[in-house]
């Protein structure tokens, strides 16, 4: 069992349910953020989940220079800001450099440090002198044990309101895969893991200028992570994904998302029973 972790009053991790990490992958303007939050809030809320709602104010890591990168530090905060306040849902977005974890720690309620950057120790640090709930995700280029310098990076000031992103492993050229044995052996050092449903099926570069992905493997890979044991799922979702400005061909459609973590619910419930008692296994 991992260890819990509170976030706006709710305990996530532990012994606790799945939670939903889940937006659009950028912010593209406030009527897709706004709309989608509402829905996302109704769907989690009817299937008992708790949700965190992620959106990047910018995407500093795109593959070509003209990617669209998002509004902004300043203003893609005062959105989220907005989120938060008018749907009275958690907001989480990434951070890219130590000089952003001071104003982007006044708005989000949990910190989300890159793949790319998950050991960039000083990033690390800043974020855990926060005494926030930081989200690391785990670099592809990373094996599981590898985690937990990045973990002790994080804890030696003292804050361990700290969770890791199972994101897919790079294979070959333009390729992730994803090793379903990666989440227990994160979980096994104690805190809770989430699996990153999108990020794990994008093709990285593979359209030369910008990246592909395979959404239509989003359902089996989101109820096999949940079948392993894992506390929470991130997903990015958006209203119209091909018509999306980021990520469109890995990013789930909104109006699919009801349906996805309906059966997610039914298969972590079954989980959890069977894990309360192990002698049945």
């Amino acid at each position: 069992m991992t260890r819990g972790i509170s976030i706006s009053g709710r305990e996530l991790g532990g012994n606790n349910p799945c939670f939903v990490i889940a937006g659009p992958c950028v912010i593209e303007n406030e009527d897709i953020v706004f709309s989608t939050a509402g829905k996302l809030k109704e769907i989690c809320e009817s299937e008992g989940l708790a949700l965190l709602f992620k959106s990047s104010y910018d995407k500093a890591n795109r593959t070509s220079v003209s990617s669209f990168r998002g509004p902004g530090m300043e203003r893609g905060l005062r959105i989220l800001s907005d989120v938060r306040s008018r749907f009275s849902i958690p907001v989480i977005s990434d951070i890219h450099s130590a000089a952003e974890v001071t104003p982007a720690s006044e708005v989000l309620d949990v910190l989300q440090i890159p793949a790319f950057l998950c050991r960039q120790t000083d990033i690390i640090i800043a974020a855990s002198n926060t005494g926030k709930p930081v989200n690391i995700k785990k670099g592809q280029f990373l094996a599981p044990w590898d985690v937990k310098n990045i973990i002790d990076k994080f804890v030696s000031t003292g804050n361990h309101n700290l969770f890791i992103t199972e994101r897919g492993t790079s294979f070959g050229y333009n390729n992730l895969v994803v090793d379903f044995r990666a989440i227990p052996l994160m979980r096994s050092f104690g805190y809770p893991v989430v699996f990153d449903v999108t990020h794990s099926l994008q093709l990285p570069g593979g359209k030369g200028t910008c990246s592909s992905g395979q959404r239509e493997f989003s359902g089996p890979l989101a109820r096999a992570a949940i079948a392993v044991g894992v506390d929470g799922l991130f997903m990015e979702v958006h209203p119209e994904p091909d018509k999306a400005l980021c990520d469109g061909p890995n990013m789930i459609q909104l109006s699919n998302v009801r349906d996805m973590l309906a059966a997610v619910k039914e298969i972590d419930n079954t989980v959890r029973r069977l894990l309360s008692h192990p002698d049945s296994l």
